[in-house]
């Protein structure tokens, strides 16, 4: 229904899990999600598909209209009753626009009537062409979404790629320790020659080689022994550590490049919602974790580890009754999903399960995924758990190109 591109298809679906918030939703949920249908028309032949309802909340025999109107920048959806007067309407439209108010309460008027310029032509069976209209649509739609969300997970794995190629080298870092503690004691050696003002020291090393060693501004001359000393040990603890932050970069790598295989492989857009979801709601906005990919299951808050040390890092966050997840047997993603005590929909539950095995694992096949309150948990070493009154849940990961 939106004004620059509004049609008509048919598909069948389950009704959305999500809470509705708007008054025209609330009304559609409440009044049409169990209605019959009496009839559906075309009225005077307009750009109008009105359909004559009977709710089943109503206590007494009731008819109600629902009227999508293709009318342009007017396009709309409106709820009528069987007086004419409008319940409530998708996009209300005041005296000011036009001659036709649509607010509730208010009569609807007729719209002004419409002259067709475009040769008919025989649609054949109306349920493939509806059919086919969809699929069409879906098949667009998948497409741009697919390439607005492949782009979104390459900048990340390009943005960790840089922070890869700008670690030091562990030879580097070795030898610049080496450097710095030379330097510390040639500085002790000779710091009866070092003045205040000074800002180089030229003398010999203890080869008997001349050396020049720059001096660190605004440091007492008996204090810059010291400094050398501490740039040393960085450069040690730099050298021992940066396997662990290659590491942790890598591992957050390959988390996006399943990301991004999962995606490609995906074969529809609520699919691909569920992989990369829009950006947050207004109340969701400030809402960052830094300890792992933050997601949302209709309105359920899900967190995954992208490594073993963020693994570890939502073990210690979660609560006691948020629900845990695991693939059975394989180094995995552990995920959480924040539950607020309440008990989680089988349909959020599988979802999270998928996403579980698809930012896991590249290879098809089936695979078991367990779950369990947190509380069950206990941690043995690292990332590495013992758990108890799990359930499993299986879920079929499809073909995907292994790519070297």
């Amino acid at each position: 229904m939106s004004r620059g591109s509004s049609f008509i298809y048919k598909n069948s679906s389950t009704r959305p899990m999500q809470s509705f918030n708007a008054p025209f939703d609330n009304l559609l949920h409440s009044l049409v999600s169990s209605s019959s249908i009496i009839d559906i028309e075309v009225p005077k032949d307009e750009r109008i598909l009105r359909f004559t309802l009977a709710p089943k909340s109503a206590y007494k025999e009731q008819k109600i209209f629902l009227q999508f109107e293709f009318t342009g920048r007017h396009t709309n959806a409106i709820l009528i009753d069987e007086n004419e007067v409008t319940i409530e309407a998708l996009r209300h439209i005041d005296a000011n626009s036009s001659f036709r108010v649509i607010r509730p309460g208010v009569e609807l008027l007729a719209i002004p009537p419409f002259e067709r310029t475009e040769e008919a032509y025989k649609l054949g069976d109306i349920d493939n062409y509806l059919n086919q209209k969809y699929l069409d649509f879906e098949a667009k739609r998948v497409q741009t979404l697919k390439k607005q969300k492949l782009l979104t997970v390459q900048k990340k794995q390009e943005k960790l790629q840089k922070l890869l190629d700008k670690l030091p080298n562990v030879q580097d870092l070795e030898q610049e320790m080496r450097k710095h503690q030379n330097s510390g004691n040639i500085i002790l050696a000779n710091l009866y020659q070092i003045k205040a003002y000074d800002k180089t020291l030229k003398t010999y090393d203890f080869e008997g080689n001349e050396i020049s060693i720059k001096l660190p501004k605004g440091i007492v001359p008996n204090r810059i022994s010291e400094y050398f000393f501490n740039q040393a040990k960085r450069a040690k603890s730099k050298s021992k550590n940066v396997h662990i932050e290659e590491e942790n970069l890598r591992t957050k790598r390959d988390f996006y490049k399943n990301m991004y295989y999962a995606i490609e492989q995906a074969k529809d857009s609520a699919e691909l919602e569920l992989l990369v979801p829009k950006k947050a709601k207004s109340q969701r906005k400030k809402e960052k974790i830094k300890e792992c990919e933050l997601f949302w299951i209709d309105d359920y808050k899900v967190l995954i580890g992208r490594n073993a040390k963020e693994n570890q890092a939502l073990l210690k966050i979660a609560k006691s009754n948020d629900l845990w997840m695991h693939i059975r047997d394989i180094p995995s993603s552990h995920l959480i999903i924040k539950t607020d005590k309440q008990n989680l929909p089988e349909m959020v539950i599988e979802k999270a399960a998928k996403l579980c095995v698809d930012f896991s694992l590249t290879q098809a096949g089936d695979y078991d995924v367990d779950y369990c309150k947190r509380r069950f948990v206990k941690i043995q070493e690292g990332s590495s758990v013992e758990y108890d009154k799990y359930q499993t849940i299986r879920v079929r990961k499809e073909g995907i190109e292994i790519r070297e």
